[in-house]
């Protein structure tokens, strides 16, 4: 018997999935909860010192204080804009959209330009399938919207030629809210 690559869970009566076309790339709109494919590439919004993806729980260490106070000043924060990569199964993107120490912690041009990076790499590496969340959408306050604009013109500008399926991941509950959006977009 053959192994299912794309498993379906049965879904939820009130969650629904969608499915356009951008370009030759197509988008799936679908909650964390209800994955609609494995995807080559997980895209996890960052700020510029990995606090947003950090492990909550406490860990024990046999380092001194002093030790690790040390390594901390040696510590360079990442450029905002830029797009960090974990190697792994699947990888791991991580744009740095944030930078906690600034109010607001987001900027347009951020986004774009990890959105940018994230094509690019996606390109570089020949990854077939993304998943990309909302970028400072959540720890931010950029309208899902404008992300969904800003996010047509960097596939617009980048004419992926790997990229066959990019998933929208959203948050539960807001599937139908954000298919609307991206309906509104092709018009």
């Amino acid at each position: 018997m053959q192994r299912d690559e794309n498993p379906r869970p049965p879904q939820d009566p009130g969650q629904i999935r969608s499915e356009f076309w951008m370009g030759s790339v197509r988008l799936v709109v679908a909650p964390k909860e209800w994955p609609p494919f494995l995807a080559d590439a997980l895209v996890e919004e960052e700020d510029t010192y990995l606090v947003l993806s950090a492990d909550p729980e406490v860990q024990e260490t046999r380092e001194q204080p002093g030790e690790l106070m040390a390594e901390l000043l040696k510590t360079k924060p990442a450029v905002p804009g830029s797009v960090i990569v974990k190697e792994g199964r699947p990888l791991s993107l991580l744009p740095i959209v944030h930078d906690l120490s600034s109010d607001p912690s987001w900027k347009e041009e951020w986004v774009v330009s990890t959105l940018d990076g994230i094509l690019r790499e996606a390109q570089r590496r020949k990854l077939r399938s993304l998943a990309l969340p909302l970028l400072a959408t959540l720890h931010g306050s950029l309208d899902r919207q404008r992300f969904l604009s800003l996010l047509r013109e960097a596939l617009e500008r980048s004419s992926p030629e790997h990229l066959a399926r990019l998933w929208i991941v959203v948050p539960a509950g807001t599937t139908r809210e954000v298919v609307g959006m991206l309906a509104s977009l092709r018009k």
